[in-house]
């Protein structure tokens, strides 16, 4: 049986941001990943738990985004990111008492203060949510596997571009890394 203890354990919420949820998703509609991530958010809270909100977002010209060559390039408007690209949904209920981790790639460790804020709390488990399944989400869950988290996926709660891209994570990724629960489930851990 499953079971979490909040003082231990962050929820980690990647690019829920005007700029990602507004893209078509699959195959949970981002509405329904948002509404899922907020009530996970909200029992953390209830509990004492850690909720950290993660962003991705640029400076004006993307003049700090990574820029190596690539077979396909990132979908980026010319002069930058819209001002609300970076904002983080209000159905998502975010409080003063969450931490805010602002990113300028698709994982959430490389070049913030990710880790060292966890560890600072003892935190040795995160829950992930978010979109998309395989870029932000699995990059930030491989690193994290990497530094030894326990890591726990909450599948409705996470999304993707195409049922594809989510599917394969789902089965063939992250049961490697970590946990796979529905909402439901992690929920009902939470106690």
């Amino acid at each position: 049986m499953l079971s979490l203890a909040p003082a231990t354990t962050a929820l980690v919420v990647i690019d829920l941001q005007q700029g990602i949820v507004a893209n078509k998703t699959a195959p949970h509609a981002a509405a329904d990943v948002v509404a899922r991530s907020a009530a996970l958010a909200a029992a953390f809270r209830a509990k004492g738990g850690l909720v950290v909100l993660v962003t991705v977002d640029w400076h004006r010209n993307y003049v700090d985004a990574t820029a190596q060559p690539t077979d396909i390039a990132a979908a980026r408007a010319a002069d930058g990111p819209a001002a609300d690209f970076g904002a983080i949904v209000p159905a998502l209920g975010a409080e003063e008492s969450d931490l805010r981790i602002v990113k300028r790639q698709w994982g959430a460790f490389h070049g913030t203060e990710l880790d060292l804020q966890l560890r600072r709390r003892g935190i040795t488990g995160i829950v992930l949510t978010g979109i998309a399944t395989n870029m932000g989400v699995e990059s930030t869950a491989r690193v994290g596997w990497e530094l030894g988290y326990d890591i726990l996926f909450a599948e409705d709660a996470i999304t993707s571009f195409t049922e594809e891209m989510h599917g394969f994570a789902m089965k063939a990724i992250f049961p490697r890394l970590g946990r796979v629960r529905s909402t439901r489930e992690i929920l009902a851990a939470l106690g």
